[in-house]
């Protein structure tokens, strides 16, 4: 072999051998990394935390938007506020998803969920409306206009026994919204997760330690702030969608008595019963969601067979005196 021949052969070999060095580079996968995304929405804060090769904020904003112009009551221009004041709409999927789902806990619950409650939390000062005197009168007056049974969905289209009833979705969104960012994550790769919306959490696998996630669950005390966060108990998990409601936060006193935000939609009033707190999981954690108001609504001794039939844990934390005590379903495991 001359010199130029050898010349030419030599740099054959290089640019095979550079070929090949760049295939394999391209096909290595990209180092996966920890996440932390965290902001303020629906009127709480959220926490996200997955495993990925890229940050995924602008991503869970969109899916945020989204669910926004569907489910936000505070939003004027979603499909809830539309069939909430008689604009001709079409449902879309996740309202038609949690339609499903808070029907089928209503009917566990035998009313004691009930999205048709808008009116009642509205005239206690819970909703989207001021807070008014409230009467047995004004009670009597709104009755009527609540009931999962007068209302039915048809081809896409919410059909009212009377035009006045309105529908609150607020006991089931944040649990469905947890659902909706898992699947954004998992769309994008991610195979381990915790997704925290104001205090609704939906996880998958293990933290960045390789660990098991580690949820707390929060200790009932009257706290209106939002700022004390003692913890009755931690729970190590895998996968799970758990979601608590707790009448120790969202509360106000009308004279010496102590209002919650949980409406029963049976007698029209502010529930009054030892149950400080019911923590759920469930397949999905709008189903948890939406099983945590029923608990609270209905009490422990009931709540705990309705539990059972929905398939579902529970975790309740009761006031017996000065003490607290916990009770779970027998399924419990965590």
């Amino acid at each position: 072999m001359n010199k130029k021949q050898y010349v030419i052969v030599s740099a054959l070999a290089g640019i095979i051998l550079l070929t090949v060095a760049l295939f394999r580079y391209e096909e290595r996968p990209l180092q996966k990394t920890y996440f932390h995304n965290e902001g303020k929405v629906f009127g709480t804060y959220y926490k996200v935390q997955y495993d990925g090769t890229a940050d995924l904020q602008p991503a869970i904003d969109s899916a945020f938007k989204a669910f926004d112009r569907s489910l936000s009551m505070f939003n004027p221009e979603s499909v809830i506020s539309a069939v909430n004041n008689n604009r001709d709409t079409v449902t879309d999927a996740r309202f038609e998803q949690m339609w499903a789902q808070a029907m089928e806990v209503s009917e566990w619950s035998e009313g004691a969920f009930d999205i048709t409650v808008a009116p009642l939390v509205n005239l206690w000062g819970f909703g989207f409306k001021h807070r008014e005197e409230v009467t047995e009168a004004k009670i009597d007056s709104v009755m009527p206009l609540i009931g999962w049974q007068k209302v039915r969905l048809e081809n896409h289209h919410v059909i009212k026994e009377d035009p006045r009833m309105m529908l609150d979705a607020s006991a089931v969104a944040k649990g469905q919204a947890c659902d909706v960012i898992a699947e954004v994550l998992k769309a994008h790769g991610a195979e381990n997760w915790l997704v925290d919306i104001g205090g609704e959490v939906v996880s998958r696998g293990n933290n960045s330690q390789g660990n098991a996630w580690r949820i707390g669950i929060t200790k009932p005390v009257d706290d209106s702030t939002g700022v004390q966060n003692e913890i009755q108990e931690v729970i190590e998990v895998h996968d799970i969608a758990m979601a608590t409601s707790g009448n120790y936060r969202n509360f106000y006193y009308e004279g010496k008595e102590r209002r919650s935000h949980t409406i029963d939609p049976r007698s029209g009033k502010p529930v009054q019963h030892s149950l400080l707190s019911a923590t759920v999981v469930a397949g999905n954690c709008m189903k948890a969601d939406a099983l945590a108001t029923a608990c609270m609504v209905l009490g422990e001794e009931k709540a705990l067979p309705m539990i059972e039939k929905a398939g579902a844990a529970c975790y309740l934390i009761i006031a017996q005196g000065d003490s607290l005590v916990v009770k779970t379903s027998k399924n419990w495991q965590y």
